[in-house]
């Protein structure tokens, strides 16, 4: 039984280790959703006046999904991949089809949270049913009071209906969720036909076979994850070393003083190291073998953009 557990876990932790862009972005949405319901109970309250209705309607939609939009664009590692590759070298070893790629990637993972934002708030209906209540014409709606403009039409999204045309209420507001709800519903196909398509795009134009990109995915995976634990240590012991040197002594519990015992870390890596292994990176062959990284690259000490005159620029962005 502990076994079969085992396996069973072993199984789960590779899945989710192979889908973490998709759980990612799956966390994103889930936690975009509930900040969404929190701020439609706390903060969104309709102002019920033409010409401020329509303002408020619209911030409430845009503004938190252009905020989403820019935080997505700052957490991803490729925009600051990008920025050093423009200061380091002015992006003169990307095609146009790269650039284009690593734009739709970064552009691709940034709009998942506010697209999902957009997409409940047009669902829900209550910033929209406010947006547009102003605009309805009252003719629309038979037996409709003469002599009420959008000054009432206004209020139909607050409390404070005028009891004349309160039993209109509930009709107007269907009519105006029955819009939002099949704007949201647009937003879902054309969002999903997009992802559907670029997918299809990608799967079709990679000059890598089906498992050559698998392990290229797990080659990604393990890199980060290895480079980024040895950094921690390395920086660490570092730390020690000069702390030590500063004050004579330095203290560390005993598993750090393991750390500093097996590993011997003299000094840090110059810059020019550091500008090797950083910037935006396409996958190039050498001679036919494959380049999985700038790091891949630097320890091969290949010059250039690593092809051979038998080779070509693989414009594929890894994602």
């Amino acid at each position: 039984m502990a076994a079969i557990i085992a396996e069973n876990f072993k199984f789960l932790a590779l899945f989710f280790k192979s889908k973490d862009v998709m759980i990612f972005n799956g966390l994103i949405a889930l936690g975009t959703v509930g900040s969404q319901e929190l701020f439609s109970v706390v903060a969104f309250h309709c102002p019920c006046s033409p010409g401020r209705n329509y303002m408020y309607g619209l911030a409430a939609i845009g503004v938190p999904a252009l905020v989403l939009f820019l935080i997505g664009i700052m957490l991803n590692n490729h925009t600051w991949n990008l920025v050093a590759e423009c200061r380091k070298r002015a992006m003169k070893n990307c095609s146009a089809p790269a650039t284009f790629l690593l734009f739709g990637s970064i552009i691709g993972r940034a709009i998942v949270a506010p697209v999902t934002w957009s997409v409940i708030s047009l669902l829900r209906g209550e910033a929209y049913v406010c947006a547009r209540s102003e605009f309805l014409n009252p003719s629309m709606f038979p037996n409709f009071p003469a002599g009420y403009g959008p000054e009432t039409m206004a209020k139909f999204s607050c409390k404070d209906t005028p009891i004349e045309v309160l039993a209109f209420k509930e009709e107007v507001i269907r009519r105006l969720k029955y819009e939002s709800q099949f704007l949201g519903w647009i937003l879902i196909a054309v969002v999903a036909s997009t992802i559907f398509l670029v997918k299809c795009l990608q799967h079709c134009c990679s000059p890598l076979s089906y498992h050559q990109q698998a392990y290229w995915d797990q080659y990604r995976y393990s890199e980060k994850d290895l480079f980024s634990r040895t950094a921690g240590v390395h920086a660490k012991i570092l730390a020690a070393s000069n702390v030590k040197q500063f004050f004579g002594f330095v203290a560390l519990d005993k598993e750090e003083k393991e750390l500093v015992q097996e590993y011997a870390v003299d000094e840090a890596q110059p810059s020019p190291q550091w500008n090797e292994i950083t910037g935006v990176y396409l996958y190039r062959e050498n001679k036919g073998f494959p380049l999985y990284s700038r790091l891949h690259k630097w320890a091969k000490k290949v010059i250039g953009n690593g092809t051979d005159a038998g080779s070509r620029e693989m414009a594929l962005l890894a994602v």
